[in-house]
């Protein structure tokens, strides 16, 4: 079974600072990382940045496609149109599909803020607790969304054969 694990830290840097410690915990065997990325979002931006986090990864990583439109249904929704809102709308259904409904959206959006980042990962055989005491800087928040073996296919279905 695959997760989908979100991880918050308290400062802006704190999840750009984790891909040696997850390196680790993959050669430990802790976790298998399918897909990772990064959002940083300093005090004085209007918005976070983000980032895949490609070389911890293999050919199996869904695109930057899935991350972006993540993104911008947590992070910019506010800032859509009406027309373009419509279509998040639809996608948003997709991923309720999948296992990422609107609470799981509207806690990430409500927790993940102005001076803080997050560590997304696409996951098997983790083990969270390890992973929360290996990560650097201390005090990474643990939200996540369970995915299973079909949900994780659907997953890939709604962005196409270049997220395989």
């Amino acid at each position: 079974m695959s997760t989908l694990t979100v991880w918050k830290f308290q400062s802006a840097e704190g999840a750009e600072n984790v891909e040696t410690a997850l390196k680790s915990l993959q050669k430990e065997g802790l976790l298998k990382i399918l897909d990772a990325a990064v959002v940083t979002w300093p005090a004085e931006s209007s918005k976070p940045r983000t980032k895949q986090l490609i070389n911890l990864v293999g050919a199996g990583a869904l695109s930057g496609t899935f991350w972006g439109m993540l993104f911008g249904l947590i992070f910019l929704m506010p800032l859509l149109g009406a027309a373009i809102g419509a279509a998040a709308g639809a996608l948003g259904g997709k991923l309720a599909d999948v296992g990422i409904d609107d609470d799981f959206i509207a806690e990430v959006k409500q927790k993940v803020t102005p001076g803080t980042s997050a560590l997304f990962l696409l996951t098997m055989n983790e083990v969270p607790s390890r992973i929360g005491e290996s990560l650097p800087g201390g005090g990474a928040e643990l939200l996540h969304s369970n995915l299973d073996t079909e949900r994780e296919a659907k997953l890939r279905d709604i962005f196409g054969d270049d997220a395989q």
